[in-house]
């Protein structure tokens, strides 16, 4: 990045703060925080082992210091602010979350639009609630979106809190289905005197499985023989044999699937079941990043703050309004609205933000400040001249 586009950057990411606070987080004064400044160059400098009182009045700091990207601690300590890690005397830290659309599967940043990872993105975020709210019955969760390519979100349940670092990677591999067993999703129950063995159908991948088996046999009814037979067949360790055992339990016992009973069909049933896991498995997961959430002494982003790859807020999100939520659209800032700019790209590009499509091409162009920064900070384009 060239002085004249750090310098403007530095500027107008000042003029941001102040009109902006950060959001602070609980227990602030216990949290070490971070920041990185626009230093020159091409490489980037962090600024960490810093207390609350080492920044003084928040606002005022970010004010004349106009930081680049700006972070805090999932972790409390008795003393933030010490050099050294061993130190600072870790107290808990909350269970943070981090989805970023770089890493979800099946997305290819060469060819997915910034829109299109997004929305990528979104999707795996409700998949994350869903396991967070339900399966765990976590309460206080705060949804951020992180300014970038993705979501954060932080749990902060007394519960969750003095977990180590292997107890919160259980949490990573339950979400993510590590090693998901079917035979762990069923259990043995008895009735009239006799057993039988039933997925567990009250929550959890149990029922998530349960609910595939369902919507599976379903499809299967709706089929001719012959279709339904080769749609089974599809699946991994059935063939025609077990296909028509399976075909077969069906017919003689139609409510057995819905009480999630695998022992109607024998051992066709039974595969048809480890089958379908491990399909649930591959689409329902939530691809979190396991570093952040087995990092007990993680720095996150500041919510409120700008983020130095994009320009965009570290926004966060109500729960109730996180259907309606647009990044492209809610996380623009509304000081870099209303006024053009000058900028010099090397290549034709589009920028989809605020609403607008603008289209850049190569050499000078005159265009919404607000889409010069977004692609200043992405090192796409550099601050021209505005004679």
């Amino acid at each position: 990045m060239d002085d004249r586009t750090r310098e403007y950057l530095k500027g107008r990411f000042g003029d941001y703060y102040r009109r902006a606070s950060p959001a602070l987080p609980p227990d602030a004064n216990l949290r070490e925080w971070g920041h990185i400044p626009w230093t020159p160059g091409s490489g980037t400098t962090m600024v960490r082992h810093q207390s609350l009182f080492d920044l003084g009045d928040v606002d005022t700091f970010f004010a004349d210091n106009a930081p680049r990207h700006a972070y805090f601690s999932a972790a409390r300590y008795d003393d933030p602010g010490a050099s050294t890690m061993s130190k600072k005397g870790w107290r808990s830290a909350d269970l943070v979350f981090d989805l970023d659309a770089d890493h979800l599967p099946g997305v290819d940043p060469e060819t997915t639009s910034y829109p299109e990872m997004l929305a990528e993105c979104k999707d795996a975020l409700w998949r994350l609630l869903d396991f967070l709210e339900n399966d765990f019955a976590f309460d206080d969760l705060t949804v951020v979106f992180s300014g970038g390519r993705g979501y954060h979100v932080h749990v902060r349940d007394e519960s969750v809190r003095g977990l180590d670092s292997e107890a919160r990677r259980e949490i990573v591999d339950y979400v993510r289905a590590i090693d998901l067993d079917a035979e762990g999703l069923i259990r043995t129950v008895s009735e009239r005197g006799t057993t039988k063995r039933v997925l567990r159908t009250e929550g959890g991948w149990g029922a998530r499985v349960h609910e595939a088996l369902v919507e599976y046999a379903d499809d299967l009814r709706d089929m001719d023989e012959d279709a339904a037979r080769e749609r089974l067949m599809e699946l991994e360790g059935i063939g025609e044999g077990r296909a028509e055992t399976i075909l077969g339990a069906f017919e003689r016992n139609p409510t057995a699937v819905r009480e999630g009973n695998v022992e109607a069909g024998g051992p066709g049933v039974r595969r048809l079941v480890s089958a379908l896991a491990a399909r649930v498995a591959a689409t329902d997961t939530a691809p979190i990043d396991e570093p952040v959430t087995t990092d007990t002494r993680r720095l996150i982003r500041l919510p409120r703050t700008l983020h130095g790859g994009s320009g965009l807020v570290v926004t966060p999100i109500d729960r109730d309004d996180l259907d309606d939520f647009d990044p492209l659209r809610d996380a623009v800032p509304e000081r870099f609205v209303g006024r053009d700019i000058r900028i010099e790209s090397d290549a034709d590009r589009t920028v989809e933000l605020n609403g607008e499509r603008v289209l850049v091409e190569s050499g000078r162009n005159t265009v919404p400040e607000f889409a010069g920064i977004f692609l200043m900070t992405r090192g796409e384009a550099r601050k021209s001249s505005e004679r």
